[in-house]
Parts: C-alpha cells; sequence; structure tokens
C-alpha cells in the first residue's frame, strides 16, 4: 500500500508536458479557417464602431492592411481623431494633441511587428527567423488559453494567447497594447472577430465591426504618410546635390576627431528574450577621410600588452598605405576615393525619394523622407554600394541646415548578391538602422547602429547577424593617427 501511495504520489507531482507552439499554431489556423485560407489572405479591411468605455464617447473604426506589411488603423471619437499606419518603409503616428511624427526606436519596431502580424499572423515565422516559444496556461477573462510568445529577429516579443477549447486566437499584447477577440464570423472561409477589446494608451475602448472584406486590393495610397497642406519643401535633388556638396567640409573635420565604438553580436535566445554573445570595442579616427580603427577591447577586457602593441603597428602602417596610395593616385592624376567615406546622399542617387514632410528631431529642424529602389537606375555600371543601396527602401531624416544625414532606416527590397552569389548572397528583408548625433553644436557623427540580416558566405549555410554598433567618447585632437596613443575606454 504504501508503495502504490509513492507511486501516485510521484505520478501526480509530474508536470504537464508543455505544448508544443507548433501544435497550438496549427489548431489555431483549422479553427481560423485553414492554413490555404489564410495564406491566400492578401488583404483586409474593418469597419466598425469604436466606444471609449471611461465615458461611452463613440465613433467610427477602420483597419485596413495589404502584404507584404502595409497597415492602416484610423478611429475618431468626438473629433479626437488618431491615426497610425505603416507603408512598408516608414511607421507614423498622428494624433490631435501630438500631431504628426515618424516613429522611431522601439515605437517603430513594434509597429512593424504588427503590420507584419496584422497581415501574416505567424505563417512566415520562420522565413523571418522569428522565435516562437510556449508561455504557458492561462487565463483571457473567463476563457482557459495557452500562450504563445513571438519574438522578432529584433527582438520584439509580442503575446499570443488561443482557447484552449476552440483554438481560436482571444488576445494579442504588443507592446502596452492589448487586443481581446470574440464574436468570430466566416468571411470568405476565415474567421474574423467583429467584437474586439482594445487596451490603447491606458484607455480601455470597445469595437464592433459593421463590415469585414477580404482580399480586395487596397491602394498603395491609403497607406501613404498623411501629407501637410500648404508646406514648403526643398527640391530634393537639389537638397541632395547640397549634402555631396557638404561631404568635403565634413571629411576635413572628421580628420579632428576620434571616438571610441562598441561592436555587440547579440541573437534571440531560446526563451525568446535577446542576449549578447561577444562584443569589440575600437578607437577609431579618420585620416585624410579615410576611417582607422584600433581594437583595444574584446568581450569587455582590455587587450594584453603584446596584442595591443601589435594592434598599434598594424594601425601605423595602415596610415602611412593611405599616405603611398594618395600619392600614387595624385601621381597619375586619379581620384582615389573608392575606400573614403561614402555619403548617404551620394548612394541615394540609385533611390526614388517620396513623402517628403518636416519634423523635429534631437530639438532640430529636419526633413524626412522615404525612399524606395528606383527602377531606371543603371545598375549594370553602377559601383557595388551604388547596387547595393538601389534595392533598399526606408525612411531619412536630414538636418537641412547642416546638409547632413541624421538618421536612416532601410530595409533590402530584394536579394542582393556580390559574384554572382558565389561570395555573398544578402536576403531580402534585411534592416538596417544608422543615427548620428551633433557634436560640438558643428558635426553630426556616428552614435548607433543596428543591423539585422541573413546571409550565405562562399556558398556555405546561411549565417545570421544581429549587430548592434555604439560610438561615444568623441574627442577633438590634432595630433595624427599614427602617432596617436590609446585613450582611456569609457564606458556607453
Amino acid at each position: 500500500m504504501l508503495k502504490f501511495s509513492v507511486l501516485l504520489f510521484l505520478l501526480l507531482s509530474v508536470p504537464a508536458a508543455a505544448q508544443s507552439p507548433s501544435r497550438i499554431l496549427k489548431k489555431a489556423e483549422n479553427a481560423l479557417g485553414g492554413t490555404k485560407a489564410l495564406q491566400s489572405r492578401t488583404s483586409v479591411r474593418l469597419l466598425g464602431r469604436i466606444s471609449r468605455v471611461s465615458d461611452g464617447a463613440s465613433g467610427r473604426f477602420a483597419l485596413e492592411s495589404s502584404r507584404p506589411n502595409s497597415l492602416h488603423v484610423i478611429y475618431d471619437i468626438l473629433g479626437d481623431e488618431i491615426e497610425i499606419g505603416y507603408n512598408g518603409r516608414s511607421a507614423w503616428r498622428r494624433t490631435k494633441s501630438t500631431g504628426l511624427k515618424t516613429l522611431t526606436g522601439s515605437e517603430s519596431l513594434i509597429m512593424q511587428a504588427i503590420s507584419t502580424y496584422k497581415n501574416w499572423l505567424w505563417l512566415n515565422a520562420k522565413a523571418n527567423r522569428s522565435r516562437l516559444i510556449y508561455g504557458g496556461r492561462s487565463v483571457v477573462g473567463s476563457r482557459d488559453s495557452e500562450l504563445v510568445i513571438f519574438t522578432t529577429p529584433k527582438g520584439i516579443a509580442s503575446k499570443l494567447y488561443f482557447a484552449s477549447e476552440t483554438g481560436l486566437p482571444i488576445k494579442e499584447e504588443f507592446g502596452n497594447e492589448s487586443w481581446e477577440y470574440d464574436d468570430y464570423r466566416s468571411i470568405k472561409g476565415v474567421k474574423i472577430p467583429f467584437v474586439m477589446r482594445a487596451m490603447i494608451d491606458g484607455q480601455m475602448y470597445e469595437i464592433k465591426l459593421d463590415d469585414a472584406v477580404l482580399n480586395n486590393p487596397v491602394a498603395a495610397a491609403v497607406f501613404d504618410f498623411p501629407k501637410a497642406d500648404n508646406e514648403p519643401f526643398p527640391d530634393l535633388n537639389k537638397l541632395l546635390a547640397e549634402l555631396r556638396a557638404n561631404q568635403d567640409r565634413i571629411e576635413n573635420m572628421l580628420d579632428s576627431y576620434s571616438y571610441t565604438r562598441k561592436s555587440i553580436s547579440r541573437e534571440v535566445a531560446k526563451d525568446g528574450t535577446m542576449r549578447e554573445i561577444e562584443s569589440e570595442t575600437d578607437q577609431m579616427s579618420f585620416y585624410k577621410g579615410y576611417r582607422i580603427e584600433r581594437k583595444i577591447e574584446k568581450n569587455g577586457n582590455p587587450l594584453t600588452p603584446s596584442e595591443q602593441a601589435d594592434e598599434d603597428k598594424a594601425v601605423a602602417k595602415r596610415a602611412e598605405d593611405i599616405e603611398k596610395r594618395i600619392a600614387k593616385a595624385d601621381k597619375n592624376g586619379a581620384n582615389e576615393n573608392d575606400q573614403r567615406t561614402v555619403s548617404i546622399a551620394e548612394l541615394l542617387r540609385a533611390s526614388n525619394l517620396i513623402n517628403p514632410r518636416r519634423e523635429r528631431f534631437r530639438e532640430r529642424e529636419m526633413i524626412v523622407f522615404d525612399f524606395e529602389p528606383n527602377p531606371k537606375f543603371d545598375y549594370k555600371n553602377a559601383k557595388s554600394m551604388l547596387k547595393f543601396f538601389g534595392k533598399t527602401a526606408g525612411v531619412i531624416w536630414v538636418d537641412e541646415k547642416d546638409k547632413q544625414t541624421v538618421r536612416v532606416e532601410a530595409f533590402l527590397a530584394d536579394d542582393f548578391s556580390i559574384g554572382g552569389g558565389l561570395l555573398v548572397k544578402l536576403k531580402k528583408g534585411a534592416t538596417f538602422v544608422a543615427e548620428q548625433e551633433r557634436i560640438n553644436d558643428e558635426i553630426w557623427l556616428p552614435s548607433v547602429m543596428e543591423i539585422n540580416l541573413n546571409a550565405k558566405v562562399l556558398m556555405l549555410k546561411g549565417v545570421n547577424v544581429n549587430q548592434v554598433v555604439k560610438a561615444y567618447d568623441y574627442r577633438k585632437f590634432q595630433t595624427e593617427v599614427k602617432d596617436a596613443k590609446v585613450n582611456e575606454v569609457q564606458k556607453p
């Protein structure tokens, strides 16, 4: 009898096996109408009424989405209209109190994640290198549910709750925003919730749909950045020409600056959190328009004296090589600038510039515009950097007064290959964010860059790159790079 009691205790003490996210999601796909029907859902248009729970005030509600990743949401309560959107290049938000602005940082990343999810759900998670993990059992209202945590390669985690009984999605959490769903109805073979409860900006709203339309083409103009009335803009081609002309002045300033750069490699761990894998710290200088880097730390540890001595010799050799290259180019009457810093303005020659607007960013007045590949660009005769940039799309911030680029958000709109793909092949969807800060009230210099991509190198297995690069501790000096000493590192 004792043995039986011990065995019973052990059996009851064993926790239930964790659910498989793929099993939960497959059940949800079947409940929503089947994987094939969901894959065929190219666009969604939802129309209805929205009410603010706190006071009962109500107004109209509309949501439109179109693949691959465009989204537009607008609702109006007593004249207080709120509009948010993502057009595949830039995310934006417009309210009566804050006006219209382009979203940046985590706000932009969350909006991009929402836009992709609203169009694809979890169907392209593997292709996008997102991670899905089981989050346990939960209760949403009075309904038992299973939680799946959906984390993008950029570390944006969303929580998806599925009813244990039916498998239907009943709640989603994106950042500080949450949505609950009920009253599912079949539209063209796909289940759509006609009742929603949303927590947005600390306010609870109830939404009841009047109509839902699937797979009708949505005009691209629906997702365009809203245009301000009677707002004058400079000619963008003229502005870019001024940026390019300003490059020589900037490069002359750069030669008197040094700074510290820390490169951090990251990955989304099995638990869905972003973790640091390794890091490298360099002391950066400019020499006659060329960047020169001197490694000073690896994974937070300074180089040994002998390692640092070798590194300093390599830096001195690099400066000497630059001198020889410039002298040779001058002798031959050539323009030696292949390895010099290249301005974004120069690279944007391969792009179409659209949706110009004026905004404040970092306490400065900016010209902001979207860009996308220019189908008329001559890729055949272009240099590699122009070929690459000609396949990107995104949004850019320009300080009109300083004639400098301040921030760029870009993604690769098509695969990009070097050596016909034999050397390197980057997959479309790779993202790049670069931002600068104003130093000494005279020049914008790099502050942070984020890179997220998947590549094949020498036809080998794909390599995932998730990296953030921080630049800080800017200093002005007059000593030549090859004679400069390693400065004490200031941590970011």
